[in-house]
């Protein structure tokens, strides 16, 4: 499993690199042939078309013969490092460090440093540093007539590896970096997709189990009758009674779990897909929860309370239910909830009794998989994925989210924000 998700995390679409190599090799057939032709420029011709030639096989190798659509993290390895030799060759022919195009070098490794392992950035970041090490003192001159009147101090010519060098190391670092956080992005909100998915397909279950309820009462109400009807009638046959009240037992069995799947059981969801004002989404979020926990919850409204109804939105429902359940699990026995709200904006500040955020993740809330190494209680202990699941939804639904410790008590603290033309328009 941990294979197939590596191999999932880290890869290259096949597509996209094969064009990505064919505008490279087209470019450095222009430029050879413009320069041998056009320019009149003297150079090893022949030796570089047979490099281009390398470059081109390969990618028609990627075309016909590699038929997965995605590059692996091995393949890209050994493909991006012929990428290297090829252009280091190249540039080996026509001038090495000082050649224009060495800026070339580094894009390879560049490039795939969003999208591969730390271990193949590493890598691929060695091979271009010893192609561009190697190319400062070992290369061929400048294409004649330009090695006649081209000549640098070595202040200069030192200069170039090293600036190279550099940038390698700072591009592949900020690159692996910025990569990094978009895949826990990307697998985090796949997750939320996941979980908003669940929710509608709970819902729409729930719908049909109070159909079926419904729709199966009145049978069963009949068989009921029937049994008692025939109770009566065979009452001194032992052997018949006792099997007339076992169908009678069952009936009364089946109506039982119909009534539990008309009611139900996940009573939190019932008012989700409803028209109702903040106030009311509120009490029914609290309500779900109290039902469960044995915490207090406390709700303050504001005098000039706005009682406008919301477009239904399952988004501010959960986004609101993940930070109220946040604030029920990390408080030790009570959780705050102030709503205000006039014609112009709707507030709702979440606060609990509890430990507040860990200062070291204070200024990171809001990231999916988030650890403090500050908790030392493992039940206490979580990824983060609620409170980016939750900032998520609502800021996506125009809402201002502000995580903090609250000045007033010992516990977090968040207010989340709405502009009511924003809110009552969703």
């Amino acid at each position: 499993m941990k294979l197939f998700e590596t191999s999932k995390q880290y890869s290259l679409k096949k597509s996209i690199y094969i064009n990505l190599r064919w505008i490279g090799t087209i470019g450095q057939f222009i430029s050879v042939y413009l320069v041998y032709f056009y320019f009149n420029f003297n150079f090893n011709f022949l030796y570089s078309n047979i490099i281009i030639a390398i470059g081109v096989i390969s990618n028609l190798y990627l075309i016909f013969i590699y038929k997965k659509t995605q590059l692996s993290d091995r393949s890209a390895l050994i493909y991006l490092f012929i990428d290297i030799i090829q252009l280091s060759g190249l540039l080996y022919l026509t001038g090495g460090i000082i050649n224009p195009f060495v800026i070339f070098l580094i894009i390879p490794s560049v490039f795939a440093s969003s999208n591969l392992s730390f271990r193949t950035n590493s890598l691929l970041v060695l091979i271009t540093s010893i192609s561009i090490l190697f190319l400062t003192f070992y290369s061929q001159e400048l294409p004649e007539p330009l090695n006649d009147h081209f000549h640098v101090s070595p202040y200069y010519y030192y200069s170039i590896p090293l600036a190279l060098v550099i940038a390698l190391l700072f591009l592949n670092y900020f690159a692996i970096i910025f990569g990094t956080e978009s895949k826990l992005r990307k697998d985090a909100l796949n997750k939320m997709e996941a979980i908003m998915a669940n929710e509608h397909e709970m819902l729409s279950l729930g719908g049909q189990a109070a159909a079926a309820a419904h729709s199966l009462g009145t049978p069963l109400s009949t068989i009921k009758i029937i049994t008692q009807e025939l109770s009566k009638q065979l009452k001194g046959q032992k052997d018949v009674i006792q099997d007339i009240e076992l169908l009678s037992s069952q009936v009364e069995r089946c109506n039982e779990i119909l009534r539990k799947l008309s009611l139900n059981p996940n009573e939190e969801d019932d008012f989700i897909d409803e028209d109702l004002s903040m106030r009311d989404y509120l009490k029914e979020i609290i309500l779900s929860f109290r039902e469960i926990s044995k915490k207090d919850f406390i709700l303050n409204l504001d005098q000039d309370f706005n009682s406008k109804r919301i477009t239904k939105s399952i988004e501010i429902v959960y986004g609101l239910r993940n930070f109220i359940g946040n604030a029920n699990k990390f408080s030790k026995s009570k959780v705050f909830i102030n709503l205000k709200s006039n014609n112009d904006f709707t507030m709702v500040a979440i606060e609990d009794d509890g430990d507040g955020y860990p200062s070291d993740i204070l200024s990171k809330i809001g990231e999916p998989y988030l650890r403090s190494t500050k908790t030392s209680n493992k039940e206490k202990k979580g990824l983060g994925l609620g409170l980016f699941i939750g900032k998520t939804l609502l800021e996506k639904n125009f809402a201002s989210v502000n995580c903090s410790n609250s000045e007033t008590r010992s516990g977090a603290e968040v207010v989340i924000k709405w502009n009511n033309k924003d809110l009552f328009n969703l």
